[in-house]
């Protein structure tokens, strides 16, 4: 038995980064072998075991055979005859097909390190092509990693591109497509990630709402960049920049959804496209797992971000009117959230990237002084209905007071 670690964690390591997760590799054993040393078993598809002190992942080396359309149609073999080379050999990328041995050797097949060194990212083998979940893996990798400098090979991207052609997109479970989406709004290049799937032909299969705002023209007095899907992914990278908060993140990415179906007589305006972003954003969530929280914030700043872009001109029964819809005084974490997501939206625009943004200053100033209204004052001397009308009453002559004061700076 011969244990070797692999994958992100050795590639990791290399790169100077710092590890999470570690996986291993044992290569000449058999399941009974490691459940008589005490780990336990938890792979159904293939063996694998967690191990009794450290919980982390053990797999036998094994080999995998296309059976079937889909990122299930897949036959493993493990056996104790399979090598170390013939497990690195079905992974996707030549950086994630190296391993470690015990004394620090690093054991490299496939040219890992060489393309570390290059800064790019490379399929291991032909057989890249037989799991469509790969085309999302490697932009999500190119999400991470474009920050260093790497890009995808050419002759990689030429096979994602063969995968989104081949219709195998459509096999995926929305599960995993969210699960990968939701890891690549958390790297530090999320935009990225909607960029290579375009580049590849899979954004229209796997995000058609997306795709189909690039083309869609903006009025240029307020979008330099024009183009409705550049600025999406200019918001896109703003939002990576002020939040680390993947919700705010999806948020950004969607907010316009709606300019897509904006009707062709009134382009390059977009009237009413807020209300059609949310439509299309329920539709979206409809479709894929998109956690309740993501959702109704990506909702919120929809709906929102043209009046909340405009908060120097609101009176304050307006601005009144947004918290209470947003759910503010309850959720002041989120309409905080909201507001950068619209910041986000405000600058990115060509030319507008590192511009101020007041409004969110304006508008947290008001939400803060409202909240500090006492509800248990006015429960002590009013009754009923009287008790709601005055608490409104009173956080609306607070908002105001605290709109003038910033005004008057």
């Amino acid at each position: 038995m011969e244990i070797f670690e692999v994958g992100g964690a050795v590639r990791d390591a290399l790169l100077g980064r710092a590890v999470g997760e570690r996986d291993w590799v044992v290569v000449g054993a058999t399941p009974q072998e490691l459940l008589k040393q005490g780990f336990r078993q938890v792979g159904k598809d293939f063996p694998v075991f967690l191990h009794p002190q450290t919980a982390e992942e053990y797999a036998l080396a094994r080999t995998e055979k296309k059976v079937a359309p889909g990122y299930h149609g897949f036959t493993a073999h493990a056996s104790p005859e399979v090598t170390l080379e013939e497990d690195l050999q079905r992974r996707d990328l030549t950086v994630n097909a190296m391993a470690r041995d015990g004394a620090g050797n690093i054991i490299d097949p496939y040219g890992g390190q060489r393309d570390l060194a290059e800064r790019v990212l490379r399929h291991v083998s032909p057989a890249f092509v037989e799991d469509p979940l790969r085309v999302l893996r490697v932009a999500r990798f190119h999400a991470r990693f474009a920050a260093l400098g790497f890009t995808i090979a050419a002759e990689t991207l030429d096979l994602m591109r063969e995968i989104a052609i081949s219709g195998e997109l459509a096999a995926l479970r929305p599960e995993r497509t969210w699960q990968e989406t939701e890891k690549a709004l958390a790297e530090q290049s999320p935009a990225q990630f909607f960029s290579t799937l375009r580049d590849c032909g899979a954004l229209e299969r796997v995000y058609p709402e997306i795709e189909a705002l690039f083309g869609v023209p903006q009025p240029p007095r307020w979008h330099p960049e024009i183009d409705t899907g550049v600025h999406t992914l200019m918001v896109l990278e703003v939002a990576a920049q002020l939040s680390s908060d993947s919700a705010v993140r999806f948020a950004a990415l969607t907010h316009d959804l709606g300019k897509a179906r904006t009707p062709a007589e009134i382009l390059p305006r977009h009237r009413g496209h807020e209300e059609r972003s949310v439509e299309v954003i329920d539709e979206l969530c409809a479709r894929l797992p998109v956690p309740r929280r993501y959702r109704e914030l990506a909702e919120a700043v929809a709906r929102y971000h043209g009046v909340i872009h405009r908060a120097d001109e609101l009176k304050a029964s307006t601005v009144l009117k947004v918290i209470e819809a947003t759910d503010g005084f309850r959720r002041p974490e989120r309409f905080a959230n909201l507001l950068l997501a619209c910041e986000a939206d405000a600058r990115g625009r060509k030319g507008l990237e590192d511009s101020a943004y007041p409004q969110r200053e304006q508008l947290l100033s008001a939400l803060d002084t409202a909240a500090q209204v006492n509800v248990a004052d006015l429960a002590s001397e009013l009754e009923g209905p009287a008790i709601g009308e005055q608490l409104r009453e009173r956080r609306l002559t607070a908002i105001e007071s605290a709109l003038n004061t910033i005004r008057s700076r």
